[in-house]
């Protein structure tokens, strides 16, 4: 991956939009280079490196798109059913016997090859026999129920474009082309920090004055569905001196850094301090709730995210800074976080100039997506996320939110 310049996070403001950050991204992070090929059972969740030509038609061949009969439309009568001939049956995998004749209908099948002459088929269940004759009722389409070669993709046209994040039906696409690996960008190298003497690992004896660490289980899980290789990398003390050492050490064999805790202003928050010690800081205070304490800048030409400590603030400064930031160093094409439309089941006010995402359940009532405000609030209430379904997006200009009021949905199933 291509090392970063420490200043090229520069910004002036005090706070910085979620837009604002993440086209800083975009501008500044340079899409990576390395790339290599895997076999295409082992593509998915990477990214794609190079477009992906149809090297033939799909389908490759004239073929009939249900059980039926296949005829020439020119033989059917207007406005009248049309008695046709049966002669010859066509199975999928097989070839014609012969061509059509003159008011001969062939029996074929799903995915069968069109028979020479003809251009249309009948469903079955819409066809009816009268002695030896298929009888076809009026007002059929020329081509119906038939699909041409290169209908879904046609040779040479792009089938997949270089940037894509691979799942199944990319996947599936690639093996119907007839490819059996694909070119991938590499997987950036991600490192994860929790920081903070009150953190214990989960199995270990907490002290008095101590928790157990979640964080770094969460944003784990988290990148665990994306396309990066993330590295567990322990927690850091309390200590200015060994939390520099630490990042300037990890950002040696690492494409980003990430850290929760220690980027506020109190006396035992080190990581800012940490970052500047090593190379470049902005601190984006971001203007969110929850969220706005969180850190970005470069040591050793890797990026640096330093996310909140409270759970719920994490996440979502991971999902708007960290998120973005990842998959540009993946050289995945941008793409938003998914959003609804719903109606306002509670009443909240805010404060202007910041957009807040608010915990939600969600109901449906007919077509309406309904959302109702998670009874407790705080920042460090990570059971909040396991207990509702989404975040309510309140923008900057929004004060007030009144049952009946139209929202934005951020649904956890799509994010978390």
């Amino acid at each position: 991956m291509a090392q970063l310049s420490d200043d090229c996070f520069a910004f002036g403001g005090a706070l910085m939009s979620v837009e604002e950050a993440q086209a800083l991204i975009a501008a500044r992070v340079p899409p990576p280079q390395g790339e290599e090929v895997v076999p295409l059972m082992r593509a998915r969740g990477r990214v794609l490196a190079r477009d992906l030509a149809a090297p033939i038609d799909l389908p490759p061949f004239f073929n009939a798109a249900v059980d039926g009969w296949a005829f020439r439309h020119a033989d059917l009568s207007e406005g009248a059913p049309t008695a046709l001939r049966e002669a010859g049956r066509v199975a999928a995998g097989h070839m014609p016997g012969r061509p059509a004749g003159e008011r001969e209908a062939v029996r074929v099948f799903t995915g069968a090859p069109m028979p020479p002459g003809t251009d249309t088929c009948i469903m079955q269940e819409d066809a009816r026999h009268e002695g030896q004759y298929l009888m076809v009722p009026p007002g059929l389409k020329r081509g119906a129920n038939a699909r041409p070669a290169g209908e879904d993709v046609a040779r040479g046209s792009l089938a997949l474009q270089a940037g894509r994040l691979l799942g199944p039906a990319e996947i599936g696409l690639a093996a119907a082309l007839g490819q059996t690996g694909l070119a991938v960008r590499s997987l950036p190298r991600i490192g994860v920090f929790s920081t903070g003497d009150e953190l214990a690992e989960p199995g270990h004896a907490l002290g008095p004055a101590q928790t157990h660490d979640s964080n770094r289980a969460t944003l784990l899980a988290l990148l665990a569905g994306l396309p990066c290789e993330a590295r567990d990398l322990g927690i850091l003390p309390d200590d200015a001196d060994r939390t520099a050492a630490a990042l300037a050490e990890a950002a040696r064999a690492h494409d980003l850094l990430l850290t929760s805790g220690g980027v506020s202003t109190g006396e035992e928050d080190h990581v800012r301090a940490a970052i500047e010690a090593g190379g470049s800081l902005v601190f984006w205070r971001l203007a969110v709730k929850p969220g706005r304490p969180a850190a970005m800048g470069v040591v050793g030409g890797t990026p640096v995210v330093g996310l909140p400590g409270n759970p719920v603030a994490a996440v979502v400064c991971f999902l708007h800074l960290a998120r973005p930031l990842l998959m540009r160093l993946a050289g995945a094409e941008a793409a938003p976080l998914p959003r609804y439309p719903a109606v306002a089941d509670f009443a909240y006010r805010k404060k202007a100039g910041r957009r807040e995402y608010v915990r939600v359940t969600l109901r449906r009532d007919g077509i309406a997506l309904r959302a109702d405000k998670f009874k407790r609030e705080g920042a460090g209430l990570l059971s909040s996320l396991t207990q509702s379904d989404a975040f309510a997006e309140l923008p900057e200009d929004i004060t007030a939110v009144a049952p009946g009021d139209a929202v934005a949905v951020l649904p956890f199933a799509g994010m978390l």
